[in-house]
């Protein structure tokens, strides 16, 4: 059943394959077996994709449930959180990634010993379904409605630039003096489009089209960017800590704030929660809030 819903999902056996780390002929043979067993043709196959047939949309409808159903009892049997076990496979911004989660995994794996993490660290856009990815973490609203959205977490940005760029260039007192500074922007990997910058002090609100020499959509490619000098920059409190600490990077502008960024933990609408994504966002979650 989980092969033959891995199938229909990605549209192929060699995405399914890939995706459950299995040799594309065992897969075939699976729903071939399963095909004889039921009586029924639930795919039809063409040189380009497969297709499931009105009986294997019914069939896949009733897997999902099923196999939902199996995974939450054994879950509920199950005495502790730490028998969660198997693989499940993530894609996270690369600086939560990297400056947070990944120094964390030793207590993690203290916690779930028996699960095999799978950790992307990107802030591309990811078919969860095509690539056969169980969450991705993501922040900022998001607006896709295929899949379910869990917040775990909300931050401010901090905006900050290197000793260096404010010595030369004197240091901002109130945003509208931005103008006059060169930024360091990001834009959406998705759309392309230019995040604008927003600060917050009392009931003041300002929104800005910051101007710079340079815009990108990594993390930490934008981290490395205002760490050579080239602008004021904005960044989340877990990229920018170690910079502040080690002194490389100076706050200013610090009695205003940004609007609020969400943070999420993302799963497709037809997937069960399981008890796995379910430890995993909690993990991150305490990683965030600190507790």
């Amino acid at each position: 059943m989980e092969v033959f819903i891995r199938v229909v999902e990605t549209g192929g056996f060699t995405k399914a394959a890939d995706a459950m780390r299995m040799p594309k002929a065992t897969v075939t043979t699976l729903v071939q077996n399963l095909e004889a067993h039921l009586g029924v043709k639930l795919l039809n196959r063409t040189t380009r994709r497969v297709n499931v047939t009105p009986d294997g949309a019914a069939y896949y409808e009733r897997c999902v449930r099923i196999l939902a159903e199996v995974e939450e009892t054994e879950g509920a049997l199950s005495r502790t959180r730490s028998a969660v076990r198997g693989r499940l496979r993530v894609d996270v911004p690369a600086t939560l990634g990297r400056r947070l989660l990944v120094p964390a995994l030793p207590a993690f794996f203290e916690r779930y010993p028996d699960l095999e993490l799978e950790i992307g660290c990107s802030d591309r856009p990811v078919d969860l379904i095509e690539e056969g990815v169980d969450c991705v973490v993501r922040g900022g609203e998001q607006e896709d409605s295929s899949l379910v959205a869990r917040r775990i977490a909300t931050f401010d940005l901090l905006t900050c630039a290197t000793p260096a760029y404010l010595e030369r260039q004197g240091v901002p007192r109130h945003p509208h003096d931005l103008v006059r500074h060169r930024c360091v922007r990001y834009f959406s990997g998705k759309t392309g489009k230019m995040y604008k910058w927003t600060f917050r002090r009392g009931s003041e609100r300002i929104e800005l089209d910051v101007g710079g020499s340079v815009a990108l959509n990594d993390t930490e490619a934008y981290m490395e960017a205002g760490l050579a000098g080239i602008g004021v920059m904005r960044a989340t409190p877990f990229a920018a800590s170690e910079w502040l600490a080690q002194g490389r990077l100076t706050r200013v502008l610090e009695d205003w704030e940004s609007d609020q960024i969400p943070l999420y933990v993302m799963y497709p609408q037809n997937r069960h929660l399981s008890a796995k994504v379910q430890v995993f966002a909690d993990w991150v979650a305490e990683l965030l809030t600190g507790s």
